[in-house]
């Protein structure tokens, strides 16, 4: 059974944007997962299609309405359907929540616009807020992207292998950054790759990679280590001088 995700937005010509290439877009084109950018200007009753006002107690900016919103929730929701409100007072979007949310049937993703969304859009549809980071963007619908990218990527068949995201930043149960990768030449400008990703030793690379990936977390978000990875990073201090990422492979006579 594929994915559904419906977008609600007043520039439905957006979709699928970046979405409909590479991983996203093959997912796209063999049915994998289904896109729809519903417009909801379509569900605004006055001539002018309006789907925002000014805001009640004054200040800036303009506020979305709540009657097209809803309306546009009410036409394509079902009871297997999940609703997602981006907005930068929302949960944060993590790799977590991706992996629940690749589970579900049907996504409804409701883009705002202007100064924000009438709070009656939440109350009436029970949405849930959801936020890619602290920041605020021109609309929701860069963030939808970043939603559903990370969602169908992680779809069954998204990926040409189904064990390729588990290594990935965030993505394993631990919640470390992923090890550094290298690819051809062996030497670039005098950075060498790592000896022991060319030694063909199976256990010794999945051990530097280990190492490697506890100590680029430790160095650049040391908030996602957990009191065993802080002890294991110890013990593997004393047992060894050997860093996980020596000089960056810096070829010797530099």
């Amino acid at each position: 059974m594929s994915l559904e995700v419906d977008v609600l937005t007043i520039f439905p010509h957006m979709f699928p944007g970046a979405l409909g290439d590479s991983i996203t877009g093959r997912a796209l084109a063999t049915g994998l997962a289904r896109l729809r950018a519903v417009d909801i200007r379509d569900f605004a009753t006055d001539r002018h299609r309006s789907t925002d006002d000014y805001p009640y107690g004054g200040g800036p900016g303009m506020v979305m309405r709540p009657q097209p919103l809803v309306a546009a929730v009410e036409s394509i929701r079902r009871p297997s359907s999940r609703l997602l409100q981006l907005s930068p007072s929302g949960r944060r979007f993590d790799q977590r929540l991706a992996h629940e949310l690749s589970t579900e049937e049907h996504l409804v993703l409701i883009c705002g616009r202007y100064e924000g969304v009438d709070e009656r859009v939440r109350l009436a549809t029970g949405a849930e807020e959801l936020s890619i980071g602290d920041f605020v963007l021109t609309g929701g619908e860069i963030a939808a992207m970043v939603v559903i990218d990370a969602v169908i990527r992680l779809l069954p068949g998204a990926l040409s292998s189904s064990e390729a995201w588990r290594d990935e930043s965030h993505s394993s149960i631990e919640g470390l950054l992923e090890y550094p990768q290298y690819t051809r030449p062996v030497e670039f400008r005098g950075l060498r790759v790592p000896d022991v990703l060319l030694s063909g030793h199976h256990g010794q690379v999945a051990a530097w990679r280990r190492r490697a990936a506890l100590e680029r977390t430790r160095e650049r978000r040391p908030e996602l280590l957990s009191a065993e990875h802080r002890a294991e990073l110890e013990r593997l201090a004393r047992s060894s001088a050997e860093p996980g990422e020596p000089d960056h492979g810096r070829a010797s006579g530099d």
